[in-house]
């Protein structure tokens, strides 16, 4: 695995909070700053998929709830009697 350095530019109190929390875990900064950007990029990549499947599902017609239900229970009915 290549590791590559970088710096970034926090504010002080960020930054004190961040070396509280990697005590209390007792992970290093550089640890903790890896686990929080994969943390980020999952929870990104599972936004994306949702809004996908959102997408594929936003074209249904829309449900006009018990009346179309009624509806589409009528013509199975009729398609249905003289089968049974």
């Amino acid at each position: 695995m290549t590791v590559v350095k970088t710096a970034i530019s926090l504010e002080a109190s960020l930054f004190d909070q961040i070396n509280e929390l990697t005590r209390e875990l007792e992970v290093s900064r550089s640890r903790f700053f890896a686990l929080a950007a994969q943390e980020f990029i999952a929870r990104h990549e599972n936004r994306k998929l949702l809004d996908a499947l959102n997408a594929a599902y936003d074209d249904l017609p829309a449900s006009d709830g018990p009346a179309m239900a009624g509806e589409m229970r009528d013509r199975h009915r009729a398609l249905m009697e003289g089968q049974w």
